[in-house]
């Protein structure tokens, strides 16, 4: 493995081995160079090379009293405890985070959840639609009428979990240079999600926030915001707004007749009628002539196959290619420290022991 880099540089971590976020928060974590000792289970396999990239691998069973003696030492050192099962599993091992911040209260002990430590739900099975379900964030999702549809598992596992649990371990590693004391990060995919639904806690019902799905401005009702398919089958996105934004689009679409009432409701299916009709006149990449790189708010639907051929954003490396994979560059970018990709190894052990000063 490369040596690290990156502003985390120097930053010793131990990731339990799981799926989904607590894979992707030892992810950005590494990516900026905190060195991450991934506890597998023997005969554990890499399940997904991006997200379990730039680790350091060791095999451990925690069923022996040698494996739990070797999670106890490296814990004794690290800065960082990474474990995403269910509550009171950690402390029936004896590696809860009483026993480990008694023996390192330097750690930061993060417990990466759905339901969280706590509740009447807390110990059961659940996954990403299950969480977002009871948050309010999959009602608003879909077509009115229709039943809500799941937006992947980006909503719930990584943007209110895995995000709010890498920011929540630096906000601790950040107090502990205050106060030189670790602490237990609870990070609850319902709380994370929760969080990201702020926006429209604070706003009042009406034409941005409705209670009826695929109605509101920014949940697919309104003409100007929303997805479009062109004459090839393919599809475009529009982000129209503001006043000035909508009178370009109108401008370079010809759509002029559709310049009074943007905002309101009233129109919104009728001009979406139109404009339904208008963009089945030309391809996707005629509209990208058009429409790209203009004030209109606009993008074309891109596959993530082919995502990284898009020329922004391979203008910007925000794609790179590693051991013949096509891997997400590090984000986000710092201008002294840069992150990188890496590959992981089997070299879990050794880096423990260099932690013990046995190596």
């Amino acid at each position: 493995m490369a040596t690290p880099q990156g502003p985390l540089a120097g930053l010793k971590v131990m990731e339990f081995a799981g799926i989904g976020p607590g894979p992707h928060v030892g992810m950005l974590l590494a990516d900026l160079g905190a060195e991450v000792v991934r506890i597998d289970r023997p005969g554990g396999a890499v399940m997904n090379p991006v997200v379990e990239r730039a680790r350091h691998r060791v095999m451990v069973d925690l069923k022996s009293e040698e494996g739990l003696a070797f999670c106890r030492n490296a814990a004794s050192k690290a800065d960082v405890l990474i474990e995403g099962l269910r509550p009171g599993v950690m402390e029936r091992l004896g590696l809860g985070p009483d026993e480990l911040l008694e023996a390192n209260p330097r750690l930061v002990y993060a417990r990466m959840t759905g339901w969280g430590q706590d509740g009447p739900l807390a110990k059961a099975a659940g996954h990403d639609i299950n969480y977002i379900a009871i948050t309010g964030a999959l009602d608003a999702v879909g077509k009115k009428g229709d039943l809500p549809i799941p937006p992947q598992n980006l909503i719930g596992d990584f943007g209110g979990g895995s995000m709010y649990c890498a920011f929540g371990i630096m906000a601790a590693l950040y107090e502990r240079e205050r106060s030189g004391k670790g602490q237990v990060v609870d990070a609850a995919i319902v709380d994370g999600v929760t969080s990201l639904m702020s926006f429209f806690f604070g706003q009042k019902h009406g034409m941005i926030r409705t209670n009826e799905r695929g109605t509101g401005m920014l949940g697919g009702g309104a003409h100007f915001y929303q997805c479009y398919e062109c004459a090839d089958g393919k599809e475009i996105s529009l982000g129209s707004i503001e006043p000035q934004f909508y009178a370009e689009l109108l401008q370079r679409t010809g759509a002029t007749d559709l310049a009074d009432g943007q905002m309101n409701p009233a129109n919104w299916v009728d001009y979406a009628e139109k404009l339904t009709a208008l963009f089945k006149t030309k391809t996707q990449a005629e509209w990208n002539e058009i429409l790209e790189g203009t004030d209109v708010c606009y993008g074309p639907v891109v596959g993530l196959d082919d995502a990284p051929n898009h020329p922004h954003m391979k203008a910007r490396g925000t794609y790179v290619e590693h051991e013949g994979q096509t891997h997400p560059a590090p984000a986000p970018r710092f201008s002294r420290t840069p992150g990188a990709v890496r590959s992981s190894d089997d070299n879990g052990a050794s880096v423990v022991k260099s932690w013990l000063g046995e190596g």
